[in-house]
């Protein structure tokens, strides 16, 4: 009989290999040349960050390093090595300085932005309110949001343009939740206004420096915050003239008895700024994700046909309430495959080390900048075959596992988004509702719309999709 060779010895059969030797310090991985500074591969990565970094990966490896004057940067797209950044050596990263500096012109000192000591005890304070049970209490409230406005959907169109529909949809979601109020006529001015600020916001990111929030180039973007403040503000001093026995149950209510608990460490900027998170990333990455669940279902009606049945048998015709969210496998896998298609934030905020540390073989020194692209991840054929194909049963039950770190839409670790089962309630309520009453489909002639990256994914030309009414 004939054996195949072995260098392990088979007294020690069962023991894992020993660990790879690390690279002597100052030893990077390898990476594109990018001349003297490296700032051409910084405008290269402002003109399309996810296939600039896709090619990089390609031709140098999961780990890729670029020297961007005077910065050391990673791009890491290994699950184990993500997930080893992101959870083992949580605690030796902070977020990028520059980037966390532009955020917070928009964002102020909320939870996304804070760190260290702050953002654990912001963070910690608010969770109780981002639980499973604190999310299903506002079901009803997504529900009427959503039927409200499918009531003034067109039976029947050609080009509807769904994406301003579902972004409008998505703003008024949000204002019931924090505000328990519609937007009103305020929704086109607030989405043009939250628009503007997203893709400002994500522009500055490729200067080296920011400039002032007074010089002239940003008038817009100041006009926008203006109007996105104005509206915060006005409901928040609203709720203030409000007897407490008044108050409704939103998200305004308990972060106002925050501040009236301890105003020291929750004063009223601190509840205007963690508004606004809410406001601007509540409602973006949901509409920009149902975009694309909107654009996979009308691309492939077999499988709309099947998440359909499956509302149809489950609620029977009836409005979706939290017990019956878990009952829809099916559709919440389409979500589930949406998300790794066109994740909502494709590239996590990226991190700095405080310390040095080693990620595999390299030895890597305090400073070092890493990125995290993880849409690459989720396209990766190693893990998704075929990646590009909208295949729902990837998550179903029965489907082959794929290592712990390949699928992250909602990020890893102490930082993993905050309102992910706020976003997956919202996401099955809307999708349930639009699917009991329209059938979607693509307008003749047109191609798969092509997403770019203005801090969350949307479609290059705003989306247009043939609507027909089901009739009852």
């Amino acid at each position: 009989m004939t054996t195949s060779p072995s260098s392990q010895c088979p007294f020690h059969a069962d023991e894992p290999p020993p660990p790879p030797v690390p690279h002597a310090p100052g030893v990077w991985p390898p990476g594109p040349s990018v001349g003297l500074t490296g700032w051409g591969a910084l405008r290269r990565m402002s003109r399309d960050l996810l296939a600039t970094v896709a090619e990089w990966s390609q031709a140098f490896g999961d780990v890729v390093y670029l020297r961007i004057w005077p910065e050391h940067q990673l791009v890491v797209s290994d699950p184990q090595w993500v997930r080893e950044l992101l959870v083992n050596h949580h605690d030796e990263l902070i977020r990028w300085e520059h980037g966390m500096r532009v955020f917070g012109e928009v964002h102020g000192h909320s939870v996304l932005i804070a760190e260290g000591d702050a953002w654990k005890d912001k963070r910690h304070t608010l969770q109780p309110g981002f639980s499973r049970a604190s999310v299903h209490a506002f079901v009803p409230t997504m529900v009427a949001a959503a039927g409200a406005a499918f009531a003034r959907w067109p039976q029947s169109e050609d080009a509807w343009p769904i994406e301003s529909a579902i972004t409008s949809l998505a703003m008024d979601v949000i204002m019931r939740m924090m505000f328990s109020s519609e937007i009103g006529n305020d929704a086109r001015l607030a989405e043009q206004a939250a628009h503007r600020l997203i893709v400002s916001t994500y522009s500055s990111l490729y200067w080296p420096i920011s400039s002032p929030r007074w010089v002239p180039w940003k008038r817009a973007k100041r006009q926008a915050q203006a109007m996105l403040d104005g509206l915060i503000e006005r409901h928040l001093q609203t709720r203030l003239r409000l007897a407490r026995d008044a108050w409704p149950d939103d998200l305004l209510s308990r972060l106002l008895k925050l501040h009236l608990s301890d105003p020291a460490a929750w004063p009223l900027q601190a509840v205007h700024d963690e508004c606004m998170t809410t406001f601007l990333a509540g409602h973006d990455t949901s509409a920009a994700t149902l975009t694309w669940w909107a654009w996979c279902m009308a691309a492939n009606p077999a499988a709309q046909t099947a998440a359909r049945d499956e509302v149809r048998r489950v609620l029977q015709g009836a409005e979706p309430d939290a017990d019956a969210l878990a009952c829809l496998p099916y559709l919440t896998q389409a979500l589930q495959e949406t998300l790794r298609l066109y994740p909502a934030v494709p590239v996590l905020s990226s991190r700095r080390s405080t310390q040095p540390f080693t990620l595999g073989r390299w030895q890597l020194p305090a400073r070092t900048i890493f990125m995290v692209p993880v849409q690459l991840m989720h396209h990766d054929p190693r893990w998704f075959p075929e990646p590009l194909t909208f295949r729902p049963e990837r998550f179903g039950p029965d489907a082959p596992k794929w290592p712990r770190g390949a699928y992250m839409p909602f990020g890893a670790g102490p930082r993993v988004c905050l309102g992910q089962h706020l976003a997956m309630t919202e996401l099955t309520v809307i999708a349930a509702m639009l699917l009991q009453r329209f059938e979607l489909s693509v307008p003749q002639g047109m191609t798969a719309p092509r997403p770019v990256l203005n801090v969350s994914l949307r479609p290059e030309e705003p989306l247009r999709l043939r609507l027909s009414q089901i009739a009852g």
